[in-house]
């Protein structure tokens, strides 16, 4: 069995177990959200939907995410959220724009979760193993799912199958973005390569020294100690009386 055929049946069996009749997925034009798509509607054929959310974003987004829904034969719905955004920042003082940036994440989960009730599906999220060890995610944003299918696979893992799914070159290649604001690139923020940070972590599971330099390794053992808070529940204070 191959590791797609895997991963599909896996979601199927979790859509069954949670009596929903299917998943929902956000769109980007991004290689995570491609494959999460493509093995979703491998599990589940028509009942699957795939939304795409401009917020800000680049046509390009939009584009590839309709070639992808094209060529899988997945279907889609559009819903802008701009106004939404844009309204919100007007209400809310400050410019901090990491603030700002994530509210795009945060208003797009509300959307998903909009349609999952009106549907009755679940949320499949698309975060892969190497942003969500290190934080590269936004709490109750895009890390607010139901599941998540490529949350054991390393970037470099989602490329390759990537190709084995045949997702389009151009979704395959593109720099990874979130959209966050113009010009906005994965990489570029975490400041690290995908490379690299997969190298990093591999070894790290492994109980080995990465062959990376010093200064990134310390860089990438601190994202991974101030993100904790995202990967595990909320803390509550138990009153036992």
């Amino acid at each position: 069995m191959t590791l797609s055929e895997k991963i599909s049946g896996w979601l199927k069996e979790r859509v069954r177990k949670a009596r929903k009749k299917g998943l929902v997925i956000g769109l980007s034009g991004g290689i995570d959200s491609a494959v999460t798509a493509v093995l979703a509607k491998q599990a589940l054929g028509d009942n699957v939907l795939g939304l795409i959310m401009p917020c800000g974003n680049a046509r390009v987004d939009e584009d590839l995410a309709l070639k992808l829904a094209g060529q899988f034969d997945i279907k889609v719905q559009k819903i802008e959220l701009d106004d939404i955004y844009n309204n919100f920042c007007r209400i809310c003082p400050g410019t901090a724009r990491a603030a700002k940036a994530n509210l795009k994440p945060r208003i797009r989960m509300m959307a998903l979760y909009y349609f999952a009730n009106t549907l009755d599906y679940l949320v499949a999220g698309t975060g892969n193993k190497s942003e969500i060890m290190i934080g590269y995610f936004t709490k109750h944003g895009d890390g607010g799912c139901d599941l998540l299918p490529l949350a054991g696979l390393l970037k470099t893992d989602v490329r390759k199958l990537a190709r084995e799914l045949k997702i389009p070159s151009e979704i395959i290649t593109r720099p990874p973005t979130a959209g966050l604001w113009e010009g906005q690139t994965d990489e570029g923020e975490i400041g690290v390569s995908y490379k690299e940070l997969d190298r990093c972590l591999y070894a790290l599971e492994k109980g080995k020294r990465p062959e990376v330099k010093e200064e990134t390794l310390n860089k990438i053992k601190l994202m991974i100690r101030n993100s904790q808070h995202k990967r595990k529940k909320t803390p509550f204070f138990d009153w036992s009386g």
